[in-house]
């Protein structure tokens, strides 16, 4: 959870995954969150000042798929719950999906804290034909509902309106009579021994019955030694409920849910569903799902592989920084430096400028900008939940659902980040093979662009025997990893946004996040990469690596000695070395260049991803990754590299 701000209250932002949370948190406080129409964005709590009352503050908790507690999202909401002083609950829902939402609203009103509900994607419900009696729903909820479409700020004015004088809710559900007297003992129990400052022993009776751990966790620390006779409580009633309670309680609230939905919403009959909705179901789709998926994946190649890595690298590097840039760098540095060695660190052939700069500027972030334009429009289409339906078949082969699509997709822009969106999963298990494969066969948004750039300019072949070699190394590890890890596969629960036009400013914002995270976190380490090749260099180390390096490299992948250099940077970067491997293309054969992205891809991963993966995972189990990883890198491309000529 992120610091907290010295203010007598918080305001919690809560709701499904998925439903405009951090939009509506932008619109709320001025602050970006990563904007994005997929499950999972939100990881941690995010909080900033309340642009509606400037001594509160509004904390974006991530989406919850239901409560009790079940996966880290959903205990890091109860944490901040249960740990917060707060002054109201923002409930977000779908107003295409008003049951669901209902559901959690059920649950929230039985923990007594104020509540505004907020109906989001309105526009989205109407263009459906629903219609929700916002009136009719405010009666019997007892708070105010308010309608809104956060991507264009309506009803955002009248609901900061009501945060201000939010009320407690309306119970709209009365539990079996069994149910509820056993309810009734353990609220009665907690009031004695470990009220809650804000929250009502009913609702923490619920989710404690529920067994929810963090409120359990809460519980043994404010009750100490009377803790215990609350837990037999708790055993008592399971005993007598003669079932699974929380799946009863469950049940109970969605049946209340469902009633009271019925109630308020009208439908309007419609003859074809929207193109919309065609568009949804044509994307997963077991015929054409896959033809529309490997489309995307072409267009997204020509426009990073060759618009982005061809047209404007050329333009960058060979116009600008070589043609210009370079040589009159390279003259001023000439005429008024006079030392040597400092001439040669800032533009010679491993200079600051001459390689750093150039390398970061000129090769990866034309590169790296078209992929995170194209991402962004796949993001805010809609598209990349629908990947976790078109992959979860292939995924139950690795043991795991094709929710973990979404951090490898992740991945794909920054696999440090994607390593920390593991806690989406709902196991320990599915999250250590993720994070396994992550780190092994996952290129970030850097690398990947330098290999569409690279064997882009082959052709076409090339770029597609790279991407199989990659599947087909992480469908196999995967599998195995599957079968030595003990544990089940979950079965896939996904929340499936509707697919729409991508909204130009969204894309535009997340792109230009992204550019900075690169600018302020990647350039320093090609400045620092740079700087390491150039000492080693000046100390005689790299040429002695680049000979100790040779029969490993030039004799079982068949690169040239050269090449060694690329894989030192790599220990820093995996982008660096790949782009020093781009840097030499001129000086390799197709067979080369396959060869040397597919090691460059598989190598270690980079310093920032490995401490990540220390914090999710541990020292040990991140060690012994690292261990498993660097030499299966380079016997997987010996063995292509024998393959290939053999083919040849």
């Amino acid at each position: 959870m992120s610091g907290t701000l010295s203010i007598p209250g918080t305001f919690l932002l809560v709701g499904h995954p998925n439903v405009g949370k951090s939009v509506l948190f932008h619109r709320l406080t001025g602050a970006y969150v990563n904007v994005s129409n997929y499950p999972g964005t939100t990881v941690e709590v995010t909080r900033a000042s309340a642009r509606f009352d400037r001594d509160s503050a509004l904390l974006d908790t991530p989406g919850v798929l239901a409560l009790p507690s079940r996966s880290d999202d959903e205990r890091t909401t109860v944490r901040a719950l249960l740990n917060e002083p707060t002054r109201a609950l923002l409930q977000v829902g779908d107003a295409k999906n008003l049951r669901r939402t209902l559901t959690l609203t059920a649950l929230l009103a039985e923990l007594g804290a104020p509540l505004v509900l907020a109906l989001n994607m309105h526009d989205e419900a109407a263009a459906r034909g629903v219609s929700i009696d916002l009136a009719a729903l405010s009666e019997a909820l007892g708070v105010p509902v308010e309608a809104t479409v956060a991507t264009d700020g309506k009803g955002v004015g009248a609901l900061t309106r009501h945060l201000t004088d939010a009320r407690a809710p309306r119970r709209i559900l009365q539990y079996d009579k069994a149910f509820d007297a056993e309810i009734e003992r353990v609220a009665a129990a907690i009031t004695e021994h470990c009220p809650h400052p804000v929250l009502a022993a009913r609702g923490l009776a619920i989710l404690f019955l529920g067994g929810d751990d963090e409120v359990e966790a809460w519980m043994r620390q404010h009750a100490g030694d009377r803790f215990a006779g609350i837990a037999t409580l708790r055993q008592e009633a399971r005993a007598r409920a003669g079932g699974d309670l929380p799946t009863l309680l469950a049940k109970e609230r969605t049946e209340a849910a469902d009633v009271l939905a019925r109630s308020v919403v009208r439908r309007s009959i419609r003859s074809t569903p929207l193109l919309s909705q065609r568009v949804g179901q044509a994307v997963v789709h077991p015929v054409w799902g896959l033809p529309i998926l490997l489309c995307i994946l072409y267009l997204v190649y020509e426009f990073v592989g060759v618009f982005g890595a061809t047209t404007l690298v050329g333009l960058l590097e060979e116009g600008l920084f070589e043609g210009i840039l370079n040589p009159a760098m390279t003259h001023f540095i000439d005429a008024y430096v006079p030392i040597k060695w400092v001439s040669e660190l800032l533009v010679g052939q491993y200079g600051l400028w001459t390689m750093g700069m150039t390398y970061a500027l000129a090769l990866i972030l034309p590169i790296v900008t078209t992929f995170f334009l194209a991402f962004g429009v796949l993001e805010d289409s809609g598209y990349l939940p629908r990947l976790s339906v078109i992959a979860n078949r292939l995924f139950a082969l690795i043991g795991l659902n094709g929710r973990a699509v979404l951090p490898m997709v992740l991945g794909l822009g920054c696999v440090t980040m994607a390593t920390l969106t593991t806690r989406i999963l709902h196991s320990p298990r599915e999250r250590l093979i993720t994070t396994f494969l992550l780190a092994l066969a996952i290129p970030c948004s850097a690398q990947l662009g330098v290999v569409l750039g690279m064997l882009g300019s082959l052709s076409f072949q090339a770029v597609l025997m790279w991407a199989l070699a990659m599947v087909g190394i992480l469908m196999l590890t995967g599998f195995l990893a599957s079968k030595l890890i003990p544990g089940r596969r979950i079965p896939l629960v996904t929340e499936m946004p509707p697919m729409r036009l991508p909204i130009f400013g969204n894309v535009l914002k997340k792109t230009a996040g992204r550019l900075k995270w690169y600018l302020v976190e990647v350039i320093p380490l090609f400045l620092v990469g740079t700087f390491l090749m150039f000492s080693l260099d000046k100390l005689g180390v790299l040429p002695a690596i680049i000979r100790a390096g040779e029969p490993l490299v030039s004799g079982w992948l068949g690169l040239p000695p050269e090449a060694s250099a690329a894989f030192v940077m790599g220990f820093l970067r995996r982008d660096f070395g790949a782009t020093g491997l781009f840097a030499m293309s001129e000086h390799l054969d197709s067979i080369q260049a396959v060869v040397g992205m597919i090691t460059i891809t598989l190598f270690i991963p980079c310093f920032a991803s490995l401490m990540m993966m220390v914090k999710e995972q541990g020292v040990k189990t991140a060690a012994t990754m690292v261990a498993l990883i660097v030499p299966f890198a380079f016997l997987v491309g010996g063995l292509f590299n024998i393959a290939l000529r053999a083919l040849a």
